[in-house]
């Protein structure tokens, strides 16, 4: 078996409402919600173990975010979420496609990292409050191209841009080949061992690589193996696959 069929018979298996339902996940929440506002708390929410990522989750009353008023979780304590669900209420009220593909257009190019970076910038302007732990759940800004995978915001935007299987397609107007891979330690750790990836370091450039080689499987739908890639290493079964 070549890679290209190993990993489109692994997102057979995994990309469907069975693999999503298998272990637990942040999707599992955020798919309730269809609000691209309200996803995006989701996935800034999700470090850590993924059980409790939606436990967390699932604890939020997402129709009124200002009864969450105290919550704390990891790295946030509670006047951080106070404030991150201020953010996200002015939020919802923007057009949050329409300020990334301004920031990502540049001329005839496009980069969704620079769109991601837009988005940051607007969302710092929300709110003049700062701490680390704002901080962390936001991301920083970037100068010239970032150093971080951008890993909960690239997950954020497959759900809203991809239109099949576990994806949402909320958003209409972003291309799914502009998508980079969420990249995290499953998912990094897989792409290695398949030999998609030769960077070892953790970072935005192993994104983009892992990015650029699964688009010579599906040049217009790469990161539709993200999901996949992601429950290999997870669930152990990478380690059977590289036994045979």
């Amino acid at each position: 078996m070549n890679l290209k069929e190993l990993l489109d018979n692994e997102y057979k298996a995994f990309s469907n409402e069975q693999g999503l339902i298998m272990a637990a996940d942040p999707l599992q929440i955020a798919r309730t919600l269809k609000n691209p506002a309200l996803m995006l708390a989701c996935a800034l929410f999700s470090y850590g173990n993924a059980k409790a990522i939606v436990k967390f989750l699932s604890s939020l009353n997402f129709d009124n975010l200002s009864a969450n008023k105290g919550k704390i979780y990891r790295f946030q304590n509670s006047s951080d979420c106070d404030e991150i669900f201020k953010i996200i209420l002015k939020l919802s009220e923007l057009d949050i496609e329409d300020i990334i593909i301004n920031g990502a257009k540049n001329g005839k190019e496009f980069y969704i990292e620079n769109g991601i970076n837009a988005l940051i910038k607007k969302i710092y302007e929300l709110s003049s409050y700062r701490s680390a732990g704002l901080e962390f759940y936001f991301g920083k800004i970037f100068e010239k191209s970032p150093k971080s995978p951008l890993k909960r915001y690239n997950m954020w935007l497959r759900w809203l841009v991809r239109t099949s299987d576990i994806d949402l397609g909320l958003f209409r107007r972003i291309s799914p080949r502009e998508l980079i891979l969420p990249l995290d330690t499953h998912t990094h750790k897989v792409s290695l061992a398949l030999g998609l990836c030769k960077r070892s370091q953790y970072d935005f450039k192993a994104a983009k690589e892992i990015t650029e080689r699964l688009k010579e499987f599906d040049s217009d739908d790469p990161i539709k193996y993200d999901f996949a890639l992601y429950r290999l290493g997870q669930s152990g079964k990478i380690k059977e696959l590289l036994k045979k």
